[in-house]
């Protein structure tokens, strides 16, 4: 996978994946199925109304939710597939202890995000993340091909345009 993106489409990429609501939401349905929306806030209570709005907006207008009648709030495709990369990352992180030996999973998610940003860019991909080291990039290498598969076939997370505020 050659596939390059500016850095401003890695860092809207990177700001939109590795959002703790967003992350929350989507692992949340992953792991136990739809939620009706007017059950969001008592199945993610650490979560404010705002951020619950904000995450289920921003979730439903990148296509990784969908509301499916009789059911509320289930995974798309393209959400099924991030909840899949969010799973090979935490893996990784958690198989080399970052950030920390025990932490959230949504921290694992955005430090893993960190560290694979740079190797995406036009402007640094052919220079190893200064970030990675100890060997661990070579593990981070099914990441970073899952990553740039998922970001390939959803090219909505890249555009560096806002999308519409949800009320």
């Amino acid at each position: 996978m050659s596939t390059l993106y500016t850095s401003a489409e890695v860092h809207r990429a990177v700001e939109l994946l590795a959002s703790r609501p967003l992350v929350r939401l989507v692992t949340e349905i992953d792991d136990n199925g739809a939620v009706p929306p007017r059950r969001l806030a008592g199945v993610l209570p650490d979560l404010s109304t705002r951020q619950l709005r904000s995450a289920s907006g921003t979730a439903r207008a990148h296509g990784l939710v969908r509301v499916a009648p009789g059911a509320g709030l289930e995974l798309t495709d393209a959400g099924m597939e991030l909840a899949d990369l969010y799973d090979a990352m935490a893996r990784w992180a958690r198989r080399h202890t970052v950030p920390a030996p025990v932490c959230e999973f949504s921290s694992r998610i955005r430090h893993v995000l960190d560290l694979l940003a740079p190797s995406l860019t036009a402007e640094r991909a052919d220079r190893p993340s200064p970030l990675i080291s100890g060997g661990t990039e070579a593990g981070l290498a099914r990441p970073r091909t899952l990553l740039i598969q998922w970001l390939a076939e959803n090219p909505q997370v890249t555009r560096v345009s806002e999308p519409e505020p949800v009320a």
